[in-house]
């Protein structure tokens, strides 16, 4: 469903990412895990087709970010670490703005809204501001409206970032009861985002993926991964171009 292929990107002289592969399939919730500055972002852009790789392949759901991109998008919902929403306008306002702008037939808008409101835990603020909104229900709204035209795989960049634990653990509820029935890849530099949601780990460091597996072979205890985490990104590796 998300497929990087040997995804490179460099500025000037610097490699921000050299050679990412990985798949993610149908029904999947991977983790891609890293320190901050290893390449995360960069990657996730080029694979929803944000940014465009110096070189390497991007696709979703088997259309190439880079020549099939309308279609992919199609299937995809994206949301970045700080999303698209626009605080003068409520919940309702915004859902109903992106449902028109993704081309959702009018007589399905409402059902498509009703269901992500639910989904996402949003109807004790449907209406109001979202300037007035919480981090975490504005991460929740960026959720609802990156699912409303019902892709079959989300991005989702550091969608817990700042947030305090009451509202880490509604977002994490969020995205398990998503993940039931969509394909997920989360950005994240915490550690037990991964233990709390994810059945699979992709982890970069310095632009490069030192690891991908089970969620099991990475670690089983906080312990555990605070000593990968430390062992994967204990070699800084050469980023500049000679």
């Amino acid at each position: 469903m998300i497929r990087a292929q040997n995804l490179t990107k460099i500025y000037g002289r610097f490699i921000a990412t050299e050679n990412v592969s990985f798949q993610i399939a149908k029904g999947e919730i991977a983790c891609f895990l890293g320190p901050n500055g290893a390449g995360k972002s960069t990657t996730m852009k080029m694979l929803t087709g944000f940014l465009a790789p110096t070189s390497g392949v991007a696709t979703i759901a088997g259309f190439d970010m880079a020549t099939d991109r309308v279609e992919g998008a199609r299937r995809l919902g994206y949301l970045p670490e700080n999303g698209p929403l626009y605080p003068d306008m409520t919940p309702e306002s915004l859902l109903r703005f992106f449902a028109e702008a993704r081309g959702v037939p009018k007589n399905e808008r409402k059902n498509r809204i009703d269901k992500v409101v639910d989904l996402c835990n949003l109807a004790s603020v449907f209406r109001r501001p979202i300037g007035r909104l919480s981090r975490g229900y504005r991460q929740r709204v960026g959720m609802a409206q990156a699912l409303l035209h019902e892709p079959d795989a989300l991005i989702l960049d550091e969608p817990t970032a700042g947030l305090d634990p009451n509202q880490i653990q509604a977002v994490r509820d969020a995205i398990k009861k998503i993940g039931a029935t969509k394909t997920i890849l989360l950005s994240t530099h915490i550690l037990q985002e991964v233990r709390a949601v994810a059945s699979r780990v992709v982890f970069v460091s310095d632009g490069r993926v030192v690891f991908d597996g089970p969620t099991a072979e990475f670690g089983s205890t906080v312990d555990d991964f605070d000593r990968r985490f430390r062992e994967l990104t204990s070699k800084p590796q050469k980023r500049y171009l000679d």
